[in-house]
């Protein structure tokens, strides 16, 4: 991998989780100050995720430049080796099957994203 396509890596991986931050505090704040109930978050996560994998994918594709879906599937697999080393280091929980599933579909999102982000890059050159 040349060094170019690890800048669009961090990019794309900076991003995933700038978003996931931010959308976690919203979240946050939503629950604590609405009648939002914890029940409705299990499918809002997901989509946060989704929509954060895209994105990141798509940033991370567009620095790329090329391979579009190989930078944003390698963006979705380093989230995802992140979150299980979070997962299970720090809580001694691996996956069970409904979250690599959800994992999954995050790959195939960033995927996406990768290769709309390098269609986009080339578009506006």
């Amino acid at each position: 991998m040349r060094n170019h396509q690890f800048t669009a890596l961090l990019y794309g991986w900076i991003v995933v989780l700038g978003l996931i931050l931010v959308s976690s505090m919203g979240l946050a704040v939503l629950l604590r100050f609405s009648s939002f109930s914890e029940s409705a978050t299990n499918w809002v996560t997901l989509v946060i995720g989704l929509i954060s994998l895209f994105i990141g994918g798509a940033v991370a594709g567009g620095k790329s430049k090329h391979k579009g879906w190989m930078v944003g599937a390698i963006t979705g697999l380093g989230f995802t080796v992140f979150v299980f080393l979070v997962q299970f280091l720090g809580y001694q929980v691996g996956f069970d099957l409904q979250q690599a599933i959800y994992h999954f579909f995050y790959i195939l999102a960033a995927l996406f994203g990768g290769a709309v982000g390098v269609n986009i890059a080339s578009n506006n050159e």
